[in-house]
């Protein structure tokens, strides 16, 4: 039975692994919190690891609130990038291979096709700054490892934009959605599949994974009320019409 270590075990990856893990019985997983596991903790990466004796480690742990990244930067590097550090570190103590999940954001958006891993990144936010450290220390302490760039994440489960737009038809009637940022859609479930078969492939390195579907955020959240049957009327609106102090890539289609 090969085992499992989860961290960020009640974030939307970790509850959608644990949806679909009975489908992989010859796994055994171990899903804990960041209150079970801290990754901005060397001691507490250690401790799970002897107590647990896993054989790969799936970090699911993350600071993914790209607004709130700006006014909390060393928060969102503590987590995304020391939290990667600390679970290389204790990886390579135990000779446990790592899947790590990164985001579309290490690019900038100035790109009119999708992104390639040869591609270099550069990232316009404290989010995508901070999951790009991670990735360059996972890089330079360890070999046996899988990053996994994915973007748009959704599901039924925690904190992702087709829940945020489910919540909002709640209490309106209308929206405004930005219709100028380009990316694609990608189910965490599906995510989730594709890492199960990577560690079956054992080709360690660096890819890329997004759902098929190319569109705006304006387009997502009309077909998330199409597929909910939801009568709600969504404006297309510009970035520069929606108030938020984070640069978000313009175009950050994955290849």
């Amino acid at each position: 039975m090969i085992k499992i270590l989860v961290t960020g075990a009640n974030g939307q990856m970790g509850q959608a692994l644990r949806s679909i893990s009975s489908e992989f019985p010859t796994f055994e997983f171990i899903f804990l919190s960041s209150q079970e596991l801290d990754v901005t903790s060397l001691e507490s990466c250690d401790n799970a690891f002897v107590k647990n004796s896993p054989d790969i480690c799936f970090n699911f742990a993350a600071y993914t609130n790209v607004e709130k990244a700006e006014d909390e930067e060393e928060i969102a590097f503590g987590v995304n990038a020391l939290g990667c550090k600390n679970i290389a570190k204790t990886c390579l103590k135990f000779d446990v291979s790592l899947v790590h999940l990164s985001t579309d954001f290490v690019f900038d958006g100035e790109k009119k096709e999708p992104y390639l891993i040869t591609d270099s990144p550069n990232p316009i936010n404290v989010y995508g700054a901070s999951k790009l450290k991670g990735e360059h220390y996972i890089q330079e302490l360890m070999t046996n490892y899988y990053i996994v760039r994915t973007s748009w994440v959704y599901s039924n489960f925690g904190h992702n934009f087709k829940n945020t737009m489910l919540r909002l038809s709640e209490t309106k009637s209308e929206i405004s959605v930005v219709d100028d940022q380009i990316g694609c859609p990608t189910n965490a479930v599906d995510v989730c599949y594709f890492i199960m078969s990577l560690i079956d492939k054992h080709v360690f390195g660096l890819y890329h994974f997004r759902g098929d579907r190319i569109c705006s955020w304006y387009d997502f959240a009309v077909s998330i009320f199409k597929e909910e049957n939801i009568t709600i009327k969504v404006h297309p609106i510009s970035s520069e019409e929606y108030s938020s102090k984070v640069k978000r890539p313009r175009y950050s289609v994955l290849g």
